[in-house]
């Protein structure tokens, strides 16, 4: 099996966060991170590749940017070996691999990147998919010879969409999560990647605070991140009216 990567041991989690690459979570809801683990969640971030090549960049340097990024947002993470950054490919390989991790870990919840997105890196969209695979391969019985834990059933799959994140625009099965008390830890979260955004590409981290204000100011609140849901969601009653 997969050889796992983690900056911390823990056997159960409450929440496992999926994408393609180190940074790519702390951009799309590093908020929604930060604040349950402020309400003593625990989260696991998974990210599939080490994001390796990129020009400023090399394997360590990212490895401890994304570490130092965990520690701030008081998350734990892990790199799976199995992926290759601009080579992610929805594979059986992938899926067993990540969905062996759901399998150990044990989460209630999953979120991963959703949507492609044009022009950039085509990883993202095939980070949702063997995700998407993931979750169902953790459940599926009389398959033990691939996997190294028993079966896991996850009761809940949410995406945080890449592109409306940074087109502002609100699709369809969505709902904002206030992260007013916690934008200035994603966005310090971000700045341990300093490989990926040295002084020339700041405006870049100014750009993720507006939408997020943008969103917050749709929300009647200082900011909030997104998520989309693969279907109707069913909320009690009382949860509806806060009772």
């Amino acid at each position: 099996m997969t050889e796992l990567k983690e900056t911390r041991k823990e056997e159960k989690y409450d929440v496992i966060v999926v994408t393609a690459h180190p940074d790519d979570a702390e951009i799309g809801i590093g908020g929604i991170m930060a604040t349950l683990a402020k309400k003593g969640k625990k989260v696991l971030l998974v990210n599939l590749t080490d994001g390796e090549p990129t020009p400023l960049g090399d394997h360590d340097t990212r490895m401890k940017e994304a570490s130092a990024a965990a520690e701030i947002l008081g998350i734990d993470r892990l790199t799976l070996d199995c992926c290759v950054n601009r080579r992610l490919m929805d594979s059986f390989e992938a899926r067993v691999s990540l969905g062996d991790v759901f399998r150990k870990h044990r989460p209630e919840i999953v979120i991963t990147m959703g949507g492609k997105t044009i022009m950039a890196s085509p990883d993202h969209y095939q980070a949702q998919l063997i995700t998407e695979a993931a979750v169902f391969y953790s459940r599926l019985t009389k398959w033990d010879e691939h996997f190294t834990y028993p079966v896991h059933t996850i009761k809940q799959l949410f995406y945080f969409p890449v592109g409306a994140m940074m087109s502002g625009q609100i699709p369809h099965n969505s709902f904002l999560v206030d992260i007013s008390s916690v934008l200035q830890k994603k966005l310090d979260a971000i700045l341990t990647y300093e490989s990926q955004f040295p002084p020339e590409k700041r405006q870049f981290i100014d750009q993720i605070k507006l939408h997020n204000q943008h969103f917050g100011a749709l929300y009647g609140s200082r900011a909030a991140e997104l998520l989309m849901l693969p279907r109707l969601l069913r909320l009690d009653i009382l949860d509806i009216f806060n009772i």
